[in-house]
């Protein structure tokens, strides 16, 4: 469907003829290839997005706090016939922050269209036996990180009129679960912080959203059941069965595929007035 033009008459509205113009036709299904940078993309969700995006004829820029892990899923995608580079970043690291868009620049592709934050850990612990450590290192990498990547690339973003910023997120940015103080607290922070970034990057083409999915079945997640499994005295398929796929009435993980369209639809025309909004892909979680 293409969009040249809307006229709104008089009696719709009270708009006194107001003449809608775009600039040039919108496809609204389709849409050229992007810049993409995303945040630990050297394993799980990560690599999941960055490749099915590649797929789709974006260029990556695969970032990981493992240079070895972001290389080895840029070379993946480079001999699919992907276009992808590799770039060590610790989140945590404001310097290394300030420099990416001198790298990103220096790399002469243009600017990041896109910036896809998705670096996480999981620590699980009853708050009284939560090292403090561990504690503030989780909200670092999962919040200010988000903060200060976002900050970055905003400029960039600004100049062009331009920007798509995408926070993976999680179930538990809307619920909580015992024993992961850290990892809740920080994925409610981050709802919150795109919302405020929807309003002040309202006056251009520039959203930011949240996807909030259960669990994927990830190095990291394959952690957690170990550590639940432990916790309660249950095998891990117990846990798999009666704790984590328990309160989602569609009992399966969710998939790469499933993120990696959600993504592409959130860059499409279609998802331009889609901002500091919660993608839920809960299996219904949310709705019991």
């Amino acid at each position: 469907m293409f969009i040249n033009e809307l006229r709104l008459s008089e009696s719709e509205g009270g708009l006194d003829g107001l003449w809608y113009k775009l600039n040039q036709a919108l496809n609204l299904l389709d849409f050229s290839f992007m810049n993409i940078l995303i945040t630990g993309a050297g394993s799980g969700i990560g690599e999941g997005i960055a490749t099915g995006l590649a797929e789709q004829g974006h260029r990556l820029f695969v970032t990981d706090y493992r240079l070895d892990a972001a290389q080895a899923v840029a070379d993946a995608i480079n001999q699919a016939g992907g276009q992808a580079l590799a770039m060590a970043l610790d989140v945590t690291d404001p310097e290394a922050i300030e420099h990416v868009p001198d790298w990103v620049a220096a790399q002469g592709h243009g600017p990041i269209d896109v910036l896809i934050n998705n670096a996480g850990l999981q620590h699980v612990a009853p708050l009284e036996d939560f090292d403090m450590d561990h504690w503030s290192h989780l909200v670092d990498v999962m919040l200010n990180g988000v903060a200060r990547l976002t900050r970055a690339l905003l400029p960039s973003m600004r100049e062009q009129d331009f920007g798509r910023i995408i926070n993976i997120g999680s179930i538990h940015s809307l619920v909580a679960s015992p024993y992961k103080s850290a990892y809740v607290a920080a994925k409610h922070g981050l709802m919150g912080f795109s919302k405020v970034m929807a309003l002040e990057t309202a006056s251009s083409d520039i959203t930011i959203n949240t996807v909030c999915p259960t669990y994927v079945r990830t190095p990291l997640v394959d952690q957690q059941i170990a550590a639940q499994a432990k916790a309660h005295g249950l095998s891990e398929d117990e846990v798999v069965e009666t704790i984590m796929l328990k309160p989602m009435p569609k009992k399966v993980f969710i998939t790469f595929e499933e993120l990696t369209g959600i993504c592409a639809f959130l860059l499409s025309p279609a998802a331009r007035n889609i901002t500091g909004q919660a993608i839920v892909v809960d299996g219904g979680w949310t709705v019991t």
